[in-house]
């Protein structure tokens, strides 16, 4: 997108911005993204940013919100982590995002395929991992079916996709529930906080 002025991007409306981020996915999807002269857009932006919007998406190499959203340097800010998770330290960056800068939506982005959250079906553990796993966890519990534990697991690719589903819900639950910063922004109109799945195989994003 042209790069805007603070003003211009406090003056958006949140359903305005979550428009322009789903245009650059379909520039993306359509293998029409715009040809951008990354190295000057680097230096217009060297001395002060107005994002649009905060984008949490999976740590997945396949998954770049710049790219799938086709935005520029300086239009989005960027939290990854696996299992786009959230913590105290993404919220007080999603706080700062919104509430001290310009965001005016924030996407909770999972994918398909995601390895994080085969991880937590398959009860994974691995040093640090294993407490991130935990999280997802509680996600794969929100599916009740199928019941049977030998279905609940990676190899069950509809399980998979329940759980990522159920991932992203409870991340913007727990994004409301533990920064009233955010849910009062959210309450009064200021911005949007909304999720979805990227297709690893197409690139489309499907909202939830």
């Amino acid at each position: 997108m042209m790069k805007n002025s603070r003003g211009m991007v406090k003056d958006m409306k949140p359903k305005k911005v979550l428009k322009i981020l789903k245009k650059g996915n379909k520039r993306f999807v359509k293998n029409l993204s715009l040809n951008r002269d990354l190295l000057k857009e680097a230096k217009s932006t060297s001395e002060s940013q107005s994002p649009i919007a905060v984008v949490l998406s999976c740590l997945d190499s396949r998954s770049s919100a710049e790219v799938i959203f086709d935005q520029g340097i300086g239009d989005v800010f960027s939290a990854r982590v696996a299992g786009n998770i959230v913590n105290d330290d993404i919220l007080g960056s999603m706080e700062f995002a919104c509430y001290l800068s310009t965001a005016k939506v924030i996407v909770v982005l999972g994918h398909t395929n995601c390895g994080a959250v085969h991880g937590a079906c398959d009860g994974a553990k691995l040093g640090h991992l294993t407490n991130l796993l935990e999280k997802i966890k509680v996600a794969v519990d929100l599916v009740k079916k199928p019941k049977n534990p030998d279905d609940r697991n990676s190899g069950n690719l509809e399980f998979v996709d329940k759980v990522t589903i159920e991932n992203v819900k409870l991340t913007m639950e727990n994004i409301r529930k533990n920064s009233t910063i955010l849910a009062k922004l959210e309450k009064y109109g200021e911005i949007m906080i909304v999720g979805g799945i990227h297709n690893l195989s197409d690139g489309t994003i499907k909202y939830l």
